[in-house]
């Protein structure tokens, strides 16, 4: 489980540059009136209300590299875990969505070693993961946080080499399969995959939820921003125990 400390060092600060830049250069660009304003809708909890039935909770990248000491990338989030509570919300809200009937989905990002699935040229964050040899298939990094550990019932994401979930992998074919209406997503990282992921879930026609106490990015300004600019217009930003209230109001 030693990880190279000199490499995951290396790593996470090439990450948090490439994550800031990004930051800075979409600061600018479009946002919705209220976004722009640094408001966002209120949440009506009266009328918020999840059918297990056709609710499906996505969580991203929940695997060593990430989550736990020694994994390549965890020093560049490990700050913003600690400050939302994510791996401990997170977990609790994957117990919570199991017991009252909700589908559980998993989508962990892998590569085979050598990383040949990403351009012999590549830039930006697939750039670090490249050259940090992230997720590799078969090793301890790629492997799943022991808090977050699939379960029998669970199901796992088939395909994931690149940041939107739905790109190349099974994981439409798996909503739909399941009768899906409502995805509720967490996971790393809030402004890079999960973001992709909720962008692509909202043109595909799915009621997207998004949940700021369970997501972390590269720094809590990022992880705020993103929130603050950009999720509303593709999701409804919720705290964990806002869904769990809202999926108690249809078991009840």
């Amino acid at each position: 489980q030693n990880q190279q400390p000199r490499v995951s060092q290396a790593l996470s600060t090439m990450i948090r540059t490439i994550c800031f830049t990004s930051l800075v250069l979409s600061s600018s660009a479009f946002v919705a009136p209220d976004a722009r304003r640094g408001t966002t809708m209120p949440l009506n909890m009266a009328d918020f209300s999840l059918d297990p039935s056709d609710t499906a909770f996505v969580f991203i990248e929940y695997q060593n590299e990430f989550t736990t000491e020694g994994g390549k990338l965890h020093d560049a989030v490990k700050d913003v875990m600690e400050n939302t509570g994510m791996l401990e919300n997170s977990s609790k809200l994957a117990d919570y969505a199991r017991e009252t009937g909700c589908t559980v989905i998993h989508a962990p990002i892998n590569f085979e070693k050598g990383h040949r699935e990403i351009s012999e040229t590549p830039y930006g964050i697939l750039a670090g993961v490249k050259e940090g040899e992230a997720f590799t298939n078969g090793e301890w990094g790629s492997a799943f946080a022991d808090a977050m550990m699939p379960q029998p019932e669970d199901l796992v994401v088939k395909g994931k080499s690149g940041l939107c979930g739905f790109e190349s992998t099974n994981l439409d074919f798996i909503l739909r399969q399941q009768g899906t209406k409502n995805i509720v997503l967490g996971g790393f990282l809030t402004n890079c995959c999960v973001e992709s992921t909720m962008r692509s879930a909202y043109e595909k026609g799915y009621k997207v939820y998004t949940l700021k106490d369970c997501t972390a990015a590269t720094s809590m300004e990022a992880h705020e921003a993103t929130f603050k600019h950009n999720f509303g217009m593709f999701s409804v930003p919720v705290t964990s125990e806002e869904v769990k209230s809202a999926i108690a109001v249809q078991v009840v």
